[in-house]
This record gives C-alpha cells, sequence and structure tokens, in this order.
C-alpha cells in the first residue's frame, strides 16, 4: 500500500496511513434532547384514552370532537410544564350515574383554551331531576382546575349543560379564566337543574376571572377561601349571585383580598351575597364590591348573614367567621316587589370597618330585621 502510493508521489507515512484507516465511532445519540425534541409536538387526538395516556409527551394537545365515554374522566392532570391544551369541535360526555369530574387538569404554566366553534357539551339533562348534589341521581362536577400553578390559563370555553357544578378551582396559583362561557339555561325549564355553580374557589391564591358569561341555577361565584381573587366584567343570570361563602366547617376558612367589579346580575335569586356558617370559626376581609348592577333579583339585592346552617339560614347570627374590611360601592339595580332590597344580619360586634357608598338598590321591601350594622351601612 506505501509503495503504491509512493509511486503515486502522494509521500504518507504508515502512521497516517493507519489512522487514516481507522474509522471514527458514532457519536451517541442525545436521548435528553430527542425527549425535548418529542415533548416539543403537537398532538391532536380524538379519542379520550389516548390523549390521557400520552398527555406528557405532547407541548400542544388538540382535543378534537371526542367523545368521553361514559364514567370517565377526560385526565389531564400533572401535564409537563408550558403545556398548552385546545378544544376543537364539540366535546361529549357519556352518561352514567357518578360523581366525576367530566374534566381533569393540572400543572404549571398551563394554558387551556378553546378553538373557534368550540363545545363542550356535559349532557346534564340526562342528570337533571330538580335536586343537583341534594339527592336523586348521582352527578358528576364538570371541570377540576385543581393545582394549577404558574401563571396558568383557561380561556374561550363554551361550556354547555354540566350536570351540577361546573368548575372546582382547588389549590390554584395564579391562575387566569377569561372569556369564557357557561349556558345552563336549558335546565332552566320545570327547575330541573339544580347546584349548577359556575365557579367555586376553594384555598386558591391569585386567581382571576374575567369577562365571564354564565347562565344557570345556582351561585355564579362562590369563594368559599382564598386570597387574592378577581372576579370583573362578567354577566350572570338564572342563578343565585355573586357570593362569598358559605365560610366556615372547612378545613381553610378564611376569604381575603377579593375584588368583584363591573358585573352585572340579571334574573337571579341574590346580586351581593355574603354568607358565613353559624357556629363556625374563619374571617371575611378585605372584600369589594364595586360597580355592581342588578335587575329582575327575586330574593335579596345584596344580603349578608352570619346565620348559615346546612344550606339555610337560622336567623341567629353568630360571631365566629368576622366580616371586616368590607367595601359595597356603586351596587346599583332592581329587584322584583315581592324581594328584599338589603338584609344585612351579623352578630354582635362581628361586622366592623365596612365602607357602604354609592349604594342604591330599588323596587322591594325595607327589611325590618336587619341586624348589628357597622356604621355607615343601611338596610
Amino acid at each position: 500500500m506505501v509503495q503504491i502510493l509512493k509511486a503515486l508521489g502522494l509521500g504518507l507515512s504508515t502512521a497516517s496511513i493507519l489512522v487514516a484507516a481507522v474509522p471514527m465511532p458514532t457519536a451517541a445519540p442525545d436521548i435528553k434532547n430527542a425527549v425535548a425534541l418529542e415533548k416539543r409536538a403537537s398532538c391532536t387526538f380524538t379519542d379520550a384514552a389516548a390523549a390521557s395516556k400520552s398527555k406528557t409527551s405532547c407541548a400542544t394537545i388538540v382535543l378534537d370532537n371526542i367523545a368521553v365515554p361514559s364514567g370517565t374522566t377526560l385526565d389531564l392532570t400533572k401535564l409537563t410544564s408550558g403545556t398548552k391544551v385546545i378544544f376543537e369541535g364539540t366535546t361529549t360526555w357519556g352518561y352514567e350515574e357518578w360523581s366525576g369530574p367530566l374534566f381533569s387538569v393540572s400543572g404549571e404554566n398551563i394554558a387551556v383554551s378553546g378553538a373557534s366553534g368550540n363545545s363542550l357539551d356535559g349532557n346534564g339533562a340526562k342528570w337533571w331531576d330538580g335536586e343537583g348534589t341534594n339527592g336523586g341521581k348521582t352527578k358528576p362536577k364538570f371541570f377540576y382546575a385543581h393545582s394549577l400553578t404558574g401563571n396558568s390559563t383557561i380561556s374561550g370555553l363554551n361550556i354547555l349543560n354540566t350536570p351540577v357544578q361546573t368548575f372546582s378551582i382547588n389549590s390554584a396559583t395564579g391562575l387566569t379564566i377569561s372569556d369564557v362561557t357557561i349556558d345552563n339555561s336549558a335546565g332552566d325549564s320545570g327547575e330541573l337543574g339544580h347546584n349548577t355553580d359556575a365557579f367555586d374557589v376553594g384555598s386558591s391564591t391569585d386567581v382571576t376571572i374575567s369577562g365571564a358569561n354564565v347562565k344557570n341555577q345556582d351561585d355564579c361565584l362562590a369563594i368559599n377561601s382564598g386570597t387574592g381573587i378577581t372576579f370583573t366584567g362578567g354577566t350572570c343570570s338564572g342563578g343565585h349571585g355573586l357570593s362569598i361563602g358559605s365560610v366556615g366547617g372547612r378545613d381553610d376558612n378564611v376569604v381575603s383580598d377579593v375584588t368583584i367589579s363591573s358585573s352585572t346580575i340579571t334574573d337571579s335569586a341574590n346580586g351581593v351575597r355574603i354568607k358565613t356558617v353559624s357556629g363556625a370559626t374563619g374571617s371575611v376581609k378585605g372584600v369589594t364590591y364595586k360597580d355592581i348592577t342588578l335587575s329582575s333579583i327575586s330574593s335579596y339585592g345584596i344580603v349578608i348573614e352570619q346565620d348559615y346552617e346546612n344550606g339555610s339560614p337560622t336567623g341567629t347570627p353568630t360571631t365566629g367567621v368576622p366580616i371586616t374590611d368590607l367595601t359595597i360601592s356603586g351596587v346599583k339595580g332592581t329587584v322584583s316587589s315581592s324581594a328584599t332590597n338589603v338584609y344585612i344580619l351579623c352578630g354582635s360586634g362581628s361586622c366592623s370597618d365596612w365602607t357602604w357608598e354609592n349604594v342604591a338598590v330599588t323596587g322591594g321591601k325595607t327589611s325590618t330585621k336587619c341586624s348589628n350594622l357597622p356604621s355607615g351601612a343601611s338596610c
């Protein structure tokens, strides 16, 4: 070989020839980058089980016209940080008596959204019997937004016909929900829908709900515990109004730093509502209701009571859950002639430091049963 190369005038050494002849080793595959590439993929699913199984492998999960089998949760919990979930077309759930949830999502910096024309239909009429969670058929809750952290978002969903409560928001931090429509108005006929709360918030911090459009048969908003909660730009009809509570009797019984603003409540039992549990302990502080417009309210325009027990008022307030640093500002509108404009029932000394300004609720009765009103408030 050397002689041939010399004859060709190349003049290479034997050592260099041997080095050149030895093949170089192939580099080991970069497994870490390969996994990262895989997780950056966009995956489209038409099957609920497949979506749940492969959920951690996709940076974007597209749910395309999925029919979720009966008795099954569309499970997107423990997603990889930064995952996007997009609902396309119509998502439906099969009927079975069970407690649910029908959909559950958790993770850090998660973005759940709806494509144009999306619909999440819970087929509530199959469960509705007028009893909600108080009896009758066992009904599944709709959407568990639990343990969503790190600036997660839920936006642009069109939700129909939930069997009972829609959003259960728990252990969330830094969550924003925007431009969500919840339409349970089909449950109005014959009072079939019941306990169809739109947003139930508990043990959460820094949650913002904006631009919600709700038609239901229970609370549009119910904050049972949590701090730094904002609800703004909402439209609520058919239900029980914008509520704090009931507060008390849970593991977490503190509500603080809440702002509910620039919203309308129509064709509902109540407008502004705060209720604390009789005999319980906890606190409600730093709550502001501002610029709320009421119309066609059938029971109470503003109702604040410290006597709630087993789902009903007792008429006897207790002092274990004080309501302090409350602002009611710019709450205006009308109630029906048989309704009460304002009703406040506080225990002795357990409601204090209230700001009450530009309140004009008219059309109904003036309560003669208000008790222990803080300075400035009026019935």
